[in-house]
């Protein structure tokens, strides 16, 4: 059986209690948050911090809503909870999509949005989402704070911005007028870890979108593409992201940028497939995400004859 190394516990009544004991144990506390990626490692002996610090406790981290013209998002929201969030669904489609292929419904009832952010796990579901809709991540520490990019959040495997006194608290989305958004993986099996995924979010031109009798498709003002599991720098496919830019939403463009996210980037052979065919996967989720979102944002696509 496995067993997690001697720990010692400290519970958080406030963030500013949290704030505190982190300060006070400084590298070696770990914060307890869904505990569902950090008890297996602990059990592992793959982590073996010396006190956890547990802010379950704190419901006003624990909140979905509007203000400012973003979608707001506190880092103890459960995967349940932005799941079932129509506020979230109906600016963010991607949200839902990939809260409905992240574990299994006691893991989600449980686990935690910010917790998952901050494992900073390479096949992480909603970092590949964030990341694709250009979110902002809110971070406390002991001088106030501060925010920093989705894009930036993760400085490598296992590894984000967030300093050992710090908490994320808060991630904000951005509200935009004419954009769609999605998510697709594709797994060994249901709630499995990602063999490959990816999110999409595009922002239509006003006067392109359906209805408006263009002939060569909507055109895209901005998109956001996020990969997971597929070796993407900071989960994203920047170089496509810039390719779609002022370009019409039509098959070719879509399919081109597929093949532009997967030329980008960089997956290895693991236990869950072949470099190759993870490659693979990264061009044709792609396309397919991208027009699943131009899709949702109103877009209709049409080929190109070019």
């Amino acid at each position: 059986m496995q067993v997690p190394a001697q720990v010692e516990y400290e519970k958080a009544t406030s963030v500013k209690h949290a704030l505190s004991l982190l300060a006070r144990y400084g590298p070696e506390a770990k914060v307890l948050a869904g505990g569902h990626s950090l008890i297996p490692m602990m059990k592992l002996r793959l982590a073996q911090p010396e006190v956890l610090v547990d802010i379950n406790g704190l419901s006003d981290l624990c909140y979905i809503d509007l203000a400012g013209g973003e979608l707001r998002i506190g880092t103890l929201t459960r995967h349940a909870q932005l799941l079932e969030s129509r506020l979230a669904g109906e600016h963010f489609a991607i949200l839902h999509d990939a809260e409905r292929v992240i574990a299994d419904p006691i893991v989600r009832n449980w686990g935690t949005v910010g917790g998952s952010l901050c494992q900073a796990d390479p096949s992480e579901d909603l970092s590949a989402a964030f990341a694709a809709m250009k979110g902002t991540m809110v971070i406390q520490g002991p001088d106030g704070r501060r925010e920093v990019s989705a894009r930036a959040f993760h400085t490598g495997p296992y590894e984000t911005v967030v300093g050992s006194s710090e908490l994320l608290t808060e991630i904000r989305l951005p509200i935009r007028p004419g954009g769609g958004s999605g998510y697709l993986k594709v797994a060994r099996r249901a709630g499995d870890w990602p063999v490959g995924a990816a999110g999409a979010a595009v922002w239509l031109a006003a006067g392109s979108r359906a209805g408006s009798g263009g002939g060569s498709g909507p055109t895209i003002v901005d998109a956001g593409i996020g990969l997971a599991a597929l070796g993407a720098t900071h989960f994203v496919a920047a170089e496509a992201e810039e390719f779609l830019r002022g370009q019409p939403a039509d098959e070719q463009t879509l399919a081109r940028a597929g093949e532009i996210a997967a030329e980008h980037c960089r997956p290895v052979t693991d236990q869950r497939g072949p470099a190759d065919y993870k490659r693979h996967l990264a061009q044709e989720l792609t396309t397919r995400v991208l027009r699943l979102a131009v899709s949702r944002a109103g877009g209709v696509l049409r080929c190109n004859s070019r």
